[in-house]
């Protein structure tokens, strides 16, 4: 008899297990609304980046002369612009909600226990971040640019185990080397190949650009343990978050910018030709004498508000692992518009260093996991019988007086493995949709 409800007990096991496994993979894309929301995140995040460099590379008739429209300082702004739009959308979803009748206590804004002030320091790591990657992408390729991005991976896992307290596990930094080799393969390949679109950039300028880029992700990876360390105890929607960044990232910037003015620059390599650091009053007589920078302004503003919406909404109705294969592909559309167009030469390197940053990114996120070797020297945690179990209806029919399934599993299994706040846990299935956290703002590989 205890044979029997031992070989019951197993066999409970080993579907929950296969259950288990199957649903650790990333679904398919099913519904047509889900195609939508990835479609979507694909086209808006391919156009914020695209539309900055094509601003970039724009002339037009300033306060003085004919000359590029050269002010990624005056194009973050229009990015904190663009993510205040979010604040907006918040606060009409909410009176919408409560004219309908169906706000609840816990979403009503009066019964928050946070203030706006929580952002005003992520909003900071965020300004400086956003505005050294948009000097660097004034200095190099689109798709340099968006690669080097992936480089925050190294930086989160390294500013977790030292501020957070987490302990990364073998995969976890085989993962952070293949980013890192990723990392200088492409830089590499930047240096071998001359892009048409840097012809007028000595070396050291793409360098220092490509060094710029990879600077402003160590930024970026500070803003999140920020985030996780104070904004990650209170309840704070995502698109609210992410206005109230867009709120104080807009009004620091903007006074910012006023000091900028005033800040002499003459550069040898002929950029800032009015003599200011910053001339945001030159930006905007560029603008108002260019349709082309009408476009790609207003192209970059409503790009990153969409782009967070429909970031958000992947993630809260798919999972953030489609986020972040979503953005990966947004790479690929971004270096095959920019090849298309000229802007770039194709670069073998470039494609190898490619493929190393979405597989160092794919095994730390856990979607794939390597091949080869024992999960358990890897790191990997597999949950016991007892968490497979759990929830699942153990009454068979069978009697169990003398506790047989209770002895039969291992009581030493491995918890679950807490994930840190540069992966998503996926753990708690219900249904098709899953329980996701992540950062605050959903800022990891890509938000702007």
């Amino acid at each position: 008899r205890q044979m029997c409800i031992r070989d019951r007990y197993q066999r409970r096991v080993r579907g929950a297990r296969k259950r288990h496994t199957m649903s650790s993979q990333l679904r398919g894309i099913t519904s047509a609304s889900d195609w939508f929301l990835a479609f979507g995140m694909l086209v808006t995040g391919s156009v914020n980046t695209l539309s900055t460099k094509w601003a970039d590379k724009t002339d037009s008739q300033g306060r003085q002369e004919y000359h590029e429209f050269d002010h990624p300082f005056f194009q973050a702004a229009g990015m904190f612009l663009g993510e205040l739009s979010c604040l907006m959308v918040f606060y009409v979803s909410v009176a919408n909600l409560r004219r309908k009748g169906e706000l609840t206590a816990e979403e009503d804004p009066k019964n928050h226990k946070w203030g706006p002030t929580l952002f005003v320091l992520p909003a900071c790591c965020d300004m400086c971040g956003t505005s050294l990657m948009y000097v660097g992408l004034t200095m190099t390729s689109a798709s340099i640019f968006q690669m080097l991005r992936g480089s925050v991976v190294i930086f989160t896992g390294i500013l977790s185990v030292t501020f957070l307290k987490r302990k990364l596990m073998r995969f976890h930094w085989a993962s952070m080397f293949l980013v890192l080799l990723g990392v200088a393969v492409v830089g590499l390949g930047d240096l071998i190949v001359k892009n048409s679109s840097s012809s007028s950039k000595s070396t050291g300028t793409q360098m220092l650009g490509n060094g710029m880029v990879i600077a402003a992700q160590m930024i970026t990876a500070i803003q999140m343990v920020v985030e996780e360390k104070f904004i990650g105890g209170h309840n704070v929607p995502a698109l609210a978050a992410v206005g109230w960044e867009g709120f104080w990232g807009l009004t620091i910037l903007s006074c910012a910018l006023v000091g900028m003015y005033f800040i002499p620059a003459h550069l040898p390599d002929g950029s800032h030709q009015s003599g200011h650091f910053e001339d945001s009053w030159d930006a905007m007589v560029q603008i108002s004498n260019s349709w082309k920078l009408v476009v790609a302004i207003g192209g970059n503003i409503l790009s990153i508000a969409f782009f967070n919406y429909f970031g958000i909404s992947v993630t809260k109705v798919m999972s953030a692992s489609h986020r972040m294969v979503i953005d990966s592909v947004r790479t690929i559309v971004i270096w095959g518009f920019s090849l298309a167009v000229g802007w770039e030469k194709f670069s073998p390197l470039q494609l190898v260093g490619f493929v190393l940053l979405i597989s160092g990114t794919v095994f730390y996120q856990e979607i794939w996991k390597f091949p080869f070797g024992e999960p358990s020297w890897w790191g990997y945690s597999e949950p016991s019988d007892h968490q497979l179990l759990d929830g699942v209806d153990k009454d068979d029919g069978l009697e169990d007086p003398e506790d047989v399934l209770g002895s039969a599993a291992s009581p030493h299994g491995k918890a679950p493995q807490k994930k840190s706040f540069t992966t998503f846990d996926e753990t708690s299935q219900t249904g098709e949709k899953c329980a996701h956290r992540g950062s605050m703002t959903g800022s990891f590989l890509g938000n702007k």
